[in-house]
């Protein structure tokens, strides 16, 4: 097998040296990641300038670009070897509920999903995490995705889902297993905050998130909270199947006017 692994933190992030130690024990891996943080890039990709990859004397590529361009670099040609899994990661901080729908990480791996192969996007849940700053902060992590890669082919995933893998921050004792689970909710996020640079001009930062809304049955957050692994399958399809019915009978019930008034 031959895993590419990215992420949105960074080529120098430690969740993706702790990543790439653990699944080069069971695979060729090639790591490809953006050379600076990319976190918020969702599956953006650079349209608007070349892409300059360059690889590090540990053997990882380093590209000016988002998560989302260094996996499609990868797959398409990029490397003569193609890889078989996409995994990024281990992204410092959670992607659960909302977030997936900003997150550079579960882009990249959604990228992966686009480019035809199997895919997981990881990240560390806990208060803490931004303030790890070596590898084995991320090893617990790390060791459940190697796990859980090695028992890959048994998960008959559909093709065009990729399963989005959060870790609570806790030793590998202290973890009760792995759950699955489907996206929670949060609550609408802080307001901006508002500053002034050293002229004087007014300047914005965007608000934290806001908090998750109250636990229910099998969300993502509960399965953090309880300290289990959370494993959320997701897909593209962003399709309301349900809406679709009355939709199309409210318009075929005025299907006697062209216009709506």
């Amino acid at each position: 097998m031959h895993i590419l692994i990215s992420n949105d933190d960074g080529v120098f992030a430690p969740g993706l040296a702790a990543l790439a130690s653990a699944l080069s024990t069971i695979a060729k891996v090639t790591v490809m990641a953006p050379e600076s943080e990319r976190s918020g890039y969702s599956s953006a990709l650079t349209l608007d300038r070349p892409l300059r990859p360059i690889q590090l004397d540990n053997g990882f590529w380093s590209v000016n670009g988002t998560p989302a361009d260094c996996v499609y670099l990868a797959l398409n040609g990029f490397f003569a070897d193609e890889p078989d899994l996409v995994v990024t990661g281990i992204n410092s901080g959670a992607n659960l509920g909302d977030d997936v729908i900003y997150s550079g990480t579960v882009g990249a791996a959604l990228e992966g999903r686009f480019l035809g192969k199997p895919a997981l996007a990881v990240s560390l849940a806990g208060d803490k995490v931004k303030h790890h700053n070596s590898p084995s902060a991320y090893a617990t992590a790390a060791e459940l995705v190697k796990q859980l890669v090695i028992h890959w082919h048994e998960l008959a995933l559909p093709a065009h889902n990729i399963i989005n893998m959060n870790v609570p921050d806790l030793a590998l004792e202290a973890i009760k297993g792995y759950r699955v689970t489907r996206l929670g909710k949060r609550k609408r996020g802080l307001s901006i905050q508002q500053g002034h640079d050293p002229r004087g001009r007014a300047v914005y930062w965007i608000g934290l998130m806001g908090k998750p809304e109250a636990s229910t049955h099998q969300t993502d957050f509960q399965a953090i909270e309880q300290g289990y692994v959370s494993l959320t399958p997701l897909q593209t399809d962003l399709t309301n199947h349900e809406a679709l019915a009355p939709l199309d009978n409210w318009f075929h019930a005025h299907a006697q006017s062209r216009h709506l008034n």
